[in-house]
C-alpha cells in the first residue's frame, strides 16, 4: 500500500517537474526567439499630407482610414491617464503580461470551453493591432505572446504607450488618438480636456458599442466609469471630476471630404511621381505618413478651374485637358485632367494621347531655322499634290481651303497656320529630320515620318507639348515636368528634395528666340493675310505680349502658349475621338487659355523675351518679306541671325511713279538711297 502510494506520489513528481520544465523551457525559447528576431516596427499607417508651393496643406492621401502620428508629449496628460486607468492599471510594473489576470481568464476559458474571455495587457493589445489580426485562435494567442515579448524587450514603456495611442481603433475609420480627436472634436489630441478625454478612452473597448455617434447612453455610462476611476487614482481632483461629469460635449458636425481638396488631377500625379521617386508602390506612399511639398500654386489652380467651368457649357459633353509649368524648371504649377474628377479620375492632361494638329509646326519651323530658313523665307501657299518616293500623292489641304495664292513668308505662314508652306517645309528637310527635332523637345512617343508629321499626325500628351514649349520660353533649355519638390518621411527627415539647377542647352538660343518671336504673330493682326491669324479670336482678350499656337484636328482642339514666366497648354475634344460638331466646342481651348494666362499674370510685371547676342531686330513688310518701308502699310519687326536678315526693301507699296526698275531697284545706288532714306 506504502510502495503503491509512493509510486504515485513519484509519477505526479516526475509529472510536474516535467510541466515545469517544459514551462521554463518554453518561456527561455519566447524569449530566445524574441531575441533573435529583434525589435518588431513600432508605426502604423500614417497619412501623407500634400502641401503646394505656399507650404499649405492642399489634401492628403489615406488608405482606407484616417491615421496620424503624434508624439507622446504632444498629446493631452488627460487622454493618457485615462487610457491607462481602463485598459491597464498595472501598465508601468508588468513586463507584458498580467499573470493574475491571465491565470483566471485561462481557467474560465477551460471551463467553458472557449476563448471568450481575455486578459490582454496595453502591450498585448498594440501586438495584436500592429501585426496580428482579431481572431480568437490559440494560434494567434501564441503569437501575440511572442510579439508581446518583443516589444517589451526593445521598447521602453513610453514608446510602447504612445505606439498604442497612435494605433488603436476609435471606430468611424480612425486609427489613433489624434485622428480619433480630430474626428469627434475637430481639434488636436494636446487639447482634450478631462471629459472629452474620458469618452474617448472608453471608445476602444467597442467602437461601435461605446461610440458617442452610435449609442449616447452607453458611451456616457462608461465615460462615468473613466472619471470615478481617474478620480479614485487621485488623477483628477474632485472638482474637475464633477465639471467633466457635467460637461456636455460637442461633437464635430462637419467633417473634410476627400472631393474639398485642391486639384484631385495633380494629387494623383504626385502621387504617381512619389511612388516613382521613393521606389514604393501607391499604397505604401498614401499610408507612409510623408509631408510632400509640391509644385502646385493654389492660385493658379483655382483660375485654371474657374477657366475651365465657366468657359464650357455645361450641357457640353466634350472633355478638357489643360496644364501651366513653370519654363525655367518645369514645376507644374496647375493641372486639369477632365471636367469631373468624381466622375471620371482619368488624366487627360498626362495619360491622353492625341493628334496634335499644328501645335505641332513649331517643332517644324524650328528645324527650318536651323537649316537656313528666315522669317522672311518665302514659298507657294496653293492647293498642291505631292508626289511621294513609293508613288503615292499626298493633297493636303488648308482650313477652309483658304489660300494665298502667291508666297508668303515663314512668319505669315505659321501666324496662318498654312499646312501646305509646312508640308512643303517638311518634305524639304524631310520627316526624319523633324522627328529627330521632336525628340530634343523631349517629345518621346511614337512619330512616324511622313509627310503629315507636319500637320500633328502624330499622337501626343499634352504635358509633353507643354515641356516641349517651355523649352521654347526658356531659350532652348532642357526640361522634365515635375509635381514634388521635397518629401519629408515620418521621422521628419528629408528624403528627397528636387534639384532645380537650369537644365542642358539643347537648342541654338539664337533660333529659339526667333521662333518665340515668330509664335507671337499668332496674335497680331499685323500678319492677317488671306486669313485672319489664328489667335484672332481671343486676341482681344491678352494685355501682354504671347507666343503660341493653336492646332485642331477632326476630333481634337488644341491651344499652347506662354511668356517668359509661364507656359499654359489646354486640349478639349471627347474620350471617344468623335467628331466635334458644334463650333463653340473647338474654340473653347483658346478662351480656357486666354482666360486662365491673363488671371494667371495678374500682379506679375511685364517680361519680354530676351534677344540673345548675334540676333538683329529689323521692320519687315509681312507681305513679301523685305525690309519695309514708309510706304508699307503694315511692318512688323522681326528677327534674324545677324546676317540672315533681308538685304532687299520692299517697293510694292511705292507709288506707281516712284517704283525703280526692277534690275536697279535694290542694286548699285539705288539701294544706297533706300538705306539713306529708310534704313536704322
Amino acid at each position: 500500500m506504502n510502495k503503491s502510494r509512493l509510486r504515485k506520489y513519484r509519477l505526479l513528481f516526475k509529472l510536474i517537474t516535467t510541466l515545469v520544465g517544459i514551462v521554463l523551457l518554453s518561456i527561455i525559447g519566447i524569449y530566445t526567439i524574441s531575441f533573435i528576431l529583434g525589435p518588431p516596427p513600432l508605426m502604423n499607417e500614417e497619412n501623407t499630407i500634400y502641401y503646394n508651393n505656399s507650404n499649405e496643406v492642399i489634401g492628403e492621401e489615406r488608405s482606407a482610414e484616417d491615421r496620424y502620428w503624434v508624439d507622446l508629449n504632444d498629446m493631452s496628460p488627460h487622454i493618457i491617464n485615462a487610457t491607462l486607468i481602463v485598459e491597464d492599471q498595472h501598465f508601468k510594473e508588468h513586463n507584458g503580461f498580467d499573470y493574475k489576470r491571465i491565470i483566471g481568464a485561462i481557467l474560465q476559458n477551460v471551463t467553458s470551453g472557449t476563448l471568450k474571455e481575455g486578459a490582454s495587457t496595453l502591450t498585448q493589445q498594440l501586438a495584436r493591432n500592429l501585426y496580428l489580426s482579431h481572431e480568437k485562435t490559440w494560434d494567434r494567442k501564441i503569437k501575440e505572446a511572442f510579439y508581446t515579448v518583443r516589444l517589451e524587450m526593445y521598447y521602453s514603456k513610453g514608446e510602447i504607450l504612445e505606439g498604442y495611442l497612435n494605433s488603436i481603433y476609435y471606430g468611424h475609420g480612425s486609427y489613433g488618438i489624434e485622428a480619433a480627436s480630430n474626428y469627434f472634436f475637430d481639434k488636436s489630441s494636446k487639447d482634450l480636456d478631462v471629459a472629452e478625454a474620458a469618452m474617448l478612452a472608453g471608445i476602444p473597448k467597442g467602437p461601435t458599442y461605446y461610440s458617442p455617434l452610435n449609442d449616447k447612453e452607453n458611451a456616457e455610462q462608461r465615460q462615468e466609469q473613466i472619471l470615478q476611476l481617474m478620480l479614485t487614482n487621485n488623477m483628477i481632483s474632485p472638482d474637475e471630476y464633477q465639471n467633466a461629469k457635467t460637461t456636455t460635449l460637442a461633437y464635430s458636425k462637419t467633417k473634410k471630404e476627400d472631393n474639398d481638396s485642391i486639384g484631385p488631377y495633380f494629387q494623383d500625379a504626385v502621387l504617381k511621381e512619389a511612388a516613382k521617386i521613393l521606389e514604393l508602390d501607391t499604397e505604401e506612399i498614401r499610408s507612409g505618413g510623408f509631408e510632400i511639398y509640391t509644385t502646385l500654386d493654389s492660385e493658379m489652380q483655382i483660375g485654371l478651374e474657374d477657366s475651365v467651368s465657366k468657359t464650357i457649357d455645361q450641357a457640353s459633353e466634350m472633355q478638357i485637358g489643360a496644364l501651366a509649368m513653370d519654363p525655367k524648371t518645369g514645376a507644374i504649377k496647375a493641372m486639369v485632367g477632365g471636367r469631373d474628377y468624381s466622375e471620371s479620375p482619368f488624366n487627360r492632361a498626362v495619360n491622353a494621347r492625341r493628334m496634335a494638329g499644328s501645335t505641332f509646326k513649331p517643332f517644324l519651323y524650328y528645324a527650318a531655322l536651323e537649316n537656313g530658313y528666315t522669317p522672311s523665307t518665302m514659298l507657294m501657299s496653293k492647293p498642291t499634290a505631292f508626289e511621294l518616293e513609293d508613288g503615292e500623292v499626298y493633297r493636303p489641304s488648308n482650313f477652309n481651303d483658304y489660300y494665298a495664292y502667291e508666297p508668303i513668308s515663314l512668319a505669315q505662314a505659321l501666324a496662318l497656320s498654312d499646312n501646305i508652306y509646312a508640308v512643303k517645309t517638311n518634305l524639304y528637310l524631310t520627316p526624319k529630320k523633324l522627328v529627330n527635332t521632336a525628340r530634343r523637345f523631349g517629345l518621346s512617343g511614337e512619330l512616324p515620318e511622313v509627310p503629315s508629321l507636319a500637320l500633328g499626325s502624330a499622337s501626343v500628351s499634352l504635358e509633353e507639348m507643354v515641356t516641349g514649349y517651355g523649352m521654347i520660353a526658356n531659350g532652348g533649355h532642357e526640361i522634365n515636368s515635375y509635381t514634388i519638390e521635397r518629401i519629408i518621411n515620418r521621422d521628419g527627415k528629408t528624403i528627397y528634395e528636387k534639384d532645380n539647377n537650369l537644365g542642358d542647352l539643347v537648342l541654338d538660343p539664337k533660333q529659339t528666340f526667333i521662333l518665340a518671336d515668330l509664335m507671337t504673330g499668332v496674335f497680331d493682326r499685323q500678319l492677317d493675310g488671306y486669313a485672319s491669324v489664328t489667335g484672332a479670336p481671343i486676341a482681344n482678350q491678352l494685355s501682354r505680349v504671347y507666343a503660341g499656337k493653336s492646332g485642331s484636328t477632326k476630333s481634337d482642339s488644341w491651344m499652347i502658349g506662354f511668356s517668359p514666366q509661364l507656359v499654359a497648354g489646354v486640349w478639349g475634344g471627347y474620350d471617344d475621338n468623335r467628331v466635334m460638331e458644334v463650333v463653340a466646342e473647338s474654340g473653347y481651348p483658346k478662351k480656357v487659355w486666354a482666360s486662365f494666362m491673363e488671371k494667371a499674370h495678374e500682379g506679375l510685371p511685364e517680361k519680354s523675351f530676351e534677344v540673345p547676342n548675334g540676333v538683329v531686330g529689323v521692320a519687315i513688310d509681312p507681305q513679301t518679306g523685305n525690309l519695309a518701308t514708309p510706304y508699307c502699310k503694315v511692318s512688323r519687326v522681326m528677327y534674324f541671325e545677324k546676317g540672315s536678315e533681308p538685304k532687299q526693301y520692299c517697293t510694292d507699296h511705292f507709288p506707281h511713279d516712284m517704283k525703280p526698275k526692277e534690275e536697279d531697284s535694290n542694286d548699285g545706288p539705288f539701294k544706297r538711297i533706300f538705306d539713306s532714306l529708310f534704313g536704322t
